[in-house]
């Protein structure tokens, strides 16, 4: 069995302290997020850690695309939590009674069937109000905070970690695992029917594990390969063509269950922000990249002086993941699709790679000596020694030594 990240979503009406919320919590645990271009620590997510149980938080105070006026509704909000998180949050606010829309709130992340917690947020200003009656809504337990005293935040990080095992395990298989992700209608569906057809899919839209990843297995090369998109089904009546936004939990959900993650971008809108945050997010998780410029067929101009000046754009913009290849598909025509499987394989190869342990120390000496850490009188950091985890589902490497926790995340990050 390997692991993924849980995924803990957290939910509300506005104004009940999600962000707040989130926030304390990153703040109580050092958030594993670098501080950096094409990271997330800005917006919604988190990768977080208590107790050595690793999760994922989403804030879904900001789930919304930024260029687009229509913003979710509460229904939409928790329709993603219920489909793609593991552990849904639901966030009331203890100095006003239940509101109908928070019985609704309640009522919609109960029937996702999926562990939910009850936080009844801001006691510290519920003096004198009545504080009974939360347990009509039918959720438990039921966790007492209030952000700005920071009480009631470790009671509720101890009560996630004891159902996290459950949610984390995932059977172990051969085959390779691989997403399509990126905003609404940069051509998603279209490259994931393109690959499919291209190695004759042996299983087409198998049901997964949530309701809105479509998946294909195909061979290549002798190899399986799981295609995960995450273009996802359209629910009629509840999400309007052309408002369709990029779903931050789904993504997230198809990016843990991953090895290596496409990032599609319409090559008529490049440089978009929000690319460059998906990408981040990859990053985070440990996986593969690929960055893919999607209807070449569509661009003017498209001999290789165009393409070569879009490529340095573009690595400009992507530069917090300068490994990461960068390729121009049509799937109109077919061009480079095939190439993608290449791709994939060798990105495998490299992540499957294990480094010697003495060729690791003198790269650590070697970057040490270069940059040596900087720390306190007489409590200097010293790093003795690396070696690379085994028994980890990503390439991971350890670092030991003296003074550690005195660190800067900046001297991590380098």
């Amino acid at each position: 069995m390997s692991k993924k990240l849980p995924i803990v979503a957290i939910v509300g009406r506005a104004n009940v302290g999600k962000s707040s919320l989130f926030n304390a919590i990153l703040d109580r645990r050092e958030a594993i997020v670098a501080r950096e271009a094409g990271t997330t620590r800005d917006s919604i997510m988190a990768r977080a850690e208590h107790e050595n149980q690793h999760f994922w938080l989403v804030d879904t105070a900001g789930i919304k695309d930024p260029d687009d006026d229509f913003e979710f509704t509460i229904q939409e909000q928790i329709l993603q939590a219920a489909d793609s998180a593991d552990i849904i949050w639901v966030v009331v606010e203890a100095d006003i009674p239940i509101t109908e829309e928070d019985r609704r709130v309640a009522k919609m992340a109960l029937k996702s069937r999926k562990p939910v917690f009850l936080i009844i947020n801001k006691v510290d200003k519920a003096k004198g109000s009545d504080l009974t009656g939360f347990d009509r809504l039918g959720i438990k337990p039921i966790i007492w905070t209030s952000t700005t005293q920071r009480r009631g935040i470790e009671q509720l990080l101890d009560s996630l970690v004891k159902i996290i095992p459950k949610a984390t395990e995932q059977v172990d298989d051969d085959r390779l695992h691989v997403a399509i992700v990126g905003r609404p209608n940069v051509g998603k569906s279209q490259l994931f029917n393109s690959l499919a057809k291209k190695q004759q899919a042996i299983v087409a839209d198998r049901a997964g594990t949530t309701r809105d990843i479509n998946r294909a297995i195909v061979r290549y090369q002798g190899r399986e390969i799981e295609l995960l998109d995450t273009a996802g089904i359209r629910r009629s009546g509840k999400i309007q063509v052309g408002v369709e936004r990029f779903s931050v939990i789904r993504a997230l959900s198809a990016i843990e269950q991953a090895d290596v993650c496409l990032v599609l971008m319409d090559v008529n809108e490049l440089n978009v922000q929000l690319d460059q945050k998906i990408a981040g997010m990859i990053k985070e998780a440990g996986k593969g990249l690929i960055l893919v410029v999607s209807k070449w067929d569509t661009a003017e101009n498209k001999d290789a002086f165009t393409r070569d000046e879009l490529a340095a754009k573009i690595a400009a913009n992507y530069d917090f993941v300068p490994w990461a290849p960068l390729i121009f598909t049509s799937s109109v025509s077919g061009q480079n699709v095939t190439k993608l499987f290449d791709l994939v394989l060798d990105i495998d190869t490299e992540r499957q790679k294990r480094i010697a342990t003495p060729e690791l120390n003198k790269w650590l000496r070697q970057a040490v000596d270069d940059h040596p850490p900087a720390g306190l009188k007489n409590r200097s950091p010293k790093l003795n020694y690396i070696t690379q985890e085994t028994d980890n589902p990503i390439p991971a490497f350890k670092v030991f030594g003296s003074h550690t926790g005195f660190l800067h995340w900046s001297y991590k990050r380098y």
